[in-house]
């Protein structure tokens, strides 16, 4: 394998400048914005692209995020390759590559969506617009950015040795700054994109503009951090034609790790991605979510609408949680995850049986720190092995396309997104096994 020369080798033993860090923090955020404005766009997409998707609007609603999550499992592991052959700056470059791609297609999608409307095909009593096929083909490419990028950033941030800090600490600062884009991205979506109108009157030809913009932003990003300094670090990823001896999974912890993270990834981007669904399924059956005794939010004469406000909290419940979990620096990794799993599992249970969706928007809270819980201790002690570790970790973010597909599913044969979120309750269950038992490292899985 060859390794970029113009790529600076960092021993990890000494204290580095925050500069690198920073900027990988920077483009963890775009992606966590992307990934939420895909999300959010589900719910504008089934008023639009799928009015007449009869009883299977819910199933075709979540495709949208079942393709984006398959490119995590397709291409998790291309980034790891790539990582090894070229390096971590190299590989973010082509994996912003795949972002511009996404978002092309997206605004293929909207130009064809709105100059032919009538060219559909059917599935059952469903019809479909040709695009929203192209639009969901945009959804694979932008998970393939999100699978390439996260290879590169999560083993960057814990191995990057900054003084002052430990690996979960620092992967919960670049989670948090990802949760500002996620927390911004459903407003961005509501305010920017459709001018916070009724979504029933949405047309696909507003997102023209917004998406036109977002690819000059991108464009704006690859030309920065082409120029920049990115250095890479020792001893994370197989260099120079070097063999790994092992496979990957013959490390029990990681093994566990990989399954652990499938559902945690399933139930957070489950309720990011549905809990909007379900609050417009409460409201049309005479039920509204209310906040503080209000059923709109208005600012500036615009009704933002409370679903928004729902994925907004949930996702800023991610960023208020993380901030402080990046200060618990003596509290272990299994410890957290441990504990909030188990508060997790009580807010899901209570959400069901009082039909309060407040009690989920909670959960975001809680969900948090998980990720960089569950990501230290899987590669924990793998050294050379992480960087190929983190691709084959990254593919199981795929969780998030399964359960959101699956809860979509199950909405439509119970007629109902009530009882669905039995599904959170099993995946939090299964994390908090992985907590107590699932992560503990054999001897020999230790690598010097």
């Amino acid at each position: 394998m060859i390794v970029n020369s113009d790529i600076k080798t960092l021993d990890t033993k000494t204290n580095t400048s925050v500069f690198p860090f920073a900027i990988i923090t920077f483009i963890y955020f775009i992606v966590g914005f992307l990934t939420t404005v895909n999300e959010q766009l589900q719910a504008p997409l089934k008023f639009t692209f799928l009015s007449h998707a009869g009883s299977l609007k819910n199933t075709f609603t979540t495709l949208i995020s079942f393709f984006f999550f398959l490119g995590y499992l397709l291409n998790g592991t291309l980034g790891s390759k790539w990582v090894n052959a070229f390096g971590y700056k190299n590989t973010i470059l082509r994996g912003l590559l795949f972002m511009i791609s996404g978002l092309f297609m997206y605004l293929f999608s909207s130009w064809f969506g709105s100059q032919y409307p009538n060219m559909e095909f059917s599935v059952g009593d469903a019809i479909i617009p040709f695009g929203f096929i192209i639009f969901v083909a945009g959804s694979y490419l932008m998970g393939t950015s999100a699978a390439v990028i996260q290879v590169v950033v999560n083993p960057y941030a814990a191995s990057y040795q900054l003084k002052g800090t430990q690996p979960v600490q620092r992967l919960n600062i670049l989670t948090a700054i990802n949760s500002i884009g996620t927390t911004s991205a459903p407003f961005f979506v509501t305010v920017v994109m459709f001018s916070g109108i009724s979504i029933e009157s949405i047309e696909i030809k507003q997102l023209l503009l917004p998406l036109s913009v977002l690819i000059a932003c991108i464009l704006t990003v690859i030309l920065i951090t082409k120029r920049l300094h990115l250095p890479d670090i020792e001893n994370t990823r197989a260099v120079g034609g070097e063999k790994l001896e092992r496979s990957i999974w013959s490390f029990r912890h990681f093994a566990f790790g990989v399954v652990a993270i499938f559902f945690y990834v399933g139930t957070e981007v489950a309720i990011g991605a549905n809990i909007n669904l379900h609050a417009f399924e409460l409201t049309e059956s005479g039920h509204p979510i209310t906040f503080f005794g209000k059923t709109d939010i208005m600012i500036g004469g615009m009704d933002l609408g409370i679903h928004a406000l729902l994925s907004t909290l949930y996702w800023g419940g991610f960023l208020v949680g993380r901030s402080v979990s990046s200060f618990l620096s003596h509290i272990s990794a299994k410890t957290q995850l441990a504990v909030t799993t188990i508060l997790a599992t009580i807010l899901a249970i209570i959400s069901m049986i009082t039909q309060n969706l407040w009690f989920l928007v909670a959960i975001g809270l809680l969900h948090s720190s998980m990720w960089s819980c569950i990501y230290t201790l899987s590669i924990k002690g793998l050294n050379k092995y992480t960087s190929k570790a983190s691709g084959v970790f990254i593919s199981a973010v795929f969780g998030g396309a399964v359960f959101t597909l699956v809860q979509g599913g199950l909405a439509d044969a119970f007629g109902s997104w009530r009882w669905t979120w039995i599904l959170t309750v099993v995946c939090e269950l299964l994390m908090l096994s992985y907590a107590l038992f699932g992560s503990k490292i054999r001897e020999k899985d230790l690598i010097n």
